[in-house]
């Protein structure tokens, strides 16, 4: 699948925020100071456009969306010697709740309406927006990018990205549809038969010698197939309204959040569906789910509970694998599971992961696990710390192997 950001943005323009543009006790003008190099996106006449505000935090919860607009403007166009654009912002509680040296990100989509991004100073929303963007560290004065002729794939990670601020990917055109609805019907399946089926279709992959790549390639898969599905049975369900006079915006609510929950679910399933499949295909023994202490439930135990559980077992033979499609906040959860095992092991599609983040995981002693096709949105200091996939698995395998190496000679005596 080939995604190019000129797809959704004729434009971007990068700064960090001063405390002129969003501190009331300094100013009131609500106001952006831009460049020059804004005309080429904007022209030199005033314009005025909506806007899409979104506040992104690494805190779960703590991002959320806004609607208002921005002018476009010369504030000297009363003066024919001398130009000075600016942005003059609606009031809004984005830009209310943001702080001095965040990131902001000021997009023109292709529809002519705008996207004003900002992020916390250091968290990984940031990293996350100068990477997709291709862009390095960013001052307070905005460095502007035209995209309007971007053909670079941005790949999983910058689909995963866009997804995070709230731009939807079309799915693929494919012939997938007519072939799911033969075998499933007009309704959803449970996931573990959609990863099955996802995996059927994808050739030329292989768990053992390329796990990192073929984890990625049945994600894509199932989720192109899931939301070619999901367009189906979400426009038939449209379609029939909602109440009986086409009203009920209780019931079109109530359907809207059941498809965000539906996505937000499957996708954890799914990832760890075919993390599932890749350990079974290279032959490695492991509980997935099993209970540990205080009613914990790690997502993967290798060699087994039975072996947690033994007392005598060698506490250094043990892995555990948590499993997080995103980390950012969520990952300190994975502190309170198996607290035998001492340095655990979390595996995440999380690109761009800040640095502060990554080196708290490592004081925490929590190996990153990292697919290698998400290892070009982190520094060369970070990657330093990480393993990929085939990497976890030789370590599985070479404890797999020790035990069984300490049978035999058990076995011999």
């Amino acid at each position: 699948m080939h995604t190019q950001l000129s797809k959704y943005f004729k434009g971007v323009g990068a700064k960090r925020l001063s405390a002129v543009e969003i501190n009331p006790d300094v100013s009131n003008q609500h106001e952006f100071n831009g460049i020059a190099e804004f005309k080429n996106l904007f022209g030199a006449e005033r314009k005025l456009f909506s806007a899409n505000f979104i506040y992104l935090s690494d805190i779960d919860n703590q991002s959320f969306e806004d609607t208002g607009s921005l002018t476009w403007y010369d504030a000297r166009e009363q003066n024919p010697q001398r130009t000075e654009f600016r942005f003059y912002y609606s009031a809004n509680s984005v830009i209310s709740t943001a702080s001095e040296n965040d990131l902001v990100i000021i997009g023109i989509l292709n529809n002519d309406s705008l996207l004003v991004i900002t992020a916390q100073k250091d968290s990984t929303s940031e990293k996350q927006l100068l990477w997709l963007f291709g862009l390095a560290e960013v001052s307070n004065k905005f460095i502007v990018k035209d995209l309007a002729n971007d053909k670079q794939d941005i790949g999983f990670a910058g689909r995963y990205i866009l997804s995070s601020i709230g731009i939807e990917i079309p799915e693929p055109d494919s012939n997938f549809l007519e072939i799911i609805l033969r075998k499933f019907g007009p309704s959803f399946p449970s996931t573990s038969e959609f990863s099955e089926f996802a995996r059927a279709s994808v050739n030329e992959v292989s768990a053992i010698d390329a796990p990192d790549e073929t984890l990625i390639s049945w994600l894509e898969r199932e989720e192109a197939c899931f939301r070619s599905l999901e367009k189906y049975l979400v426009v038939k369900r449209l379609q029939q309204g909602f109440g009986s006079d086409g009203s009920d915006v209780d019931g079109f609510i109530q359907f809207s959040l059941s498809v965000q929950n539906r996505r937000k679910s499957r996708a954890g399933l799914a990832f760890e569906n075919h993390l599932e499949e890749i350990f079974i295909r290279n032959g490695i023994h492991y509980s997935k789910g099993a209970m540990t202490e205080r009613k914990n439930r790690p997502d993967f135990l290798f060699p087994g509970i039975q072996y947690y559980k033994n007392t005598e077992f060698d506490i250094s033979l043990l892995t555990m694998l948590a499993a997080k499609t995103s980390a950012k906040d969520r990952w300190r959860q994975v502190l309170s599971e198996a607290v035998k095992i001492k340095r655990k092991h979390l595996i995440t599609l999380e690109p761009a992961i800040s640095k502060d983040q990554t080196d708290e995981m490592e004081e925490q002693n929590i190996q990153l696990v990292i697919p290698q096709t998400l290892f070009n949105t982190f520094s060369d200091i970070q990657i330093k710390e990480f393993i990929n996939l085939f990497d976890f698995i030789t370590i599985v395998k070479e404890r797999s192997y020790y035990i069984q190496q300490i049978k035999r000679m058990y076995w011999m005596k």
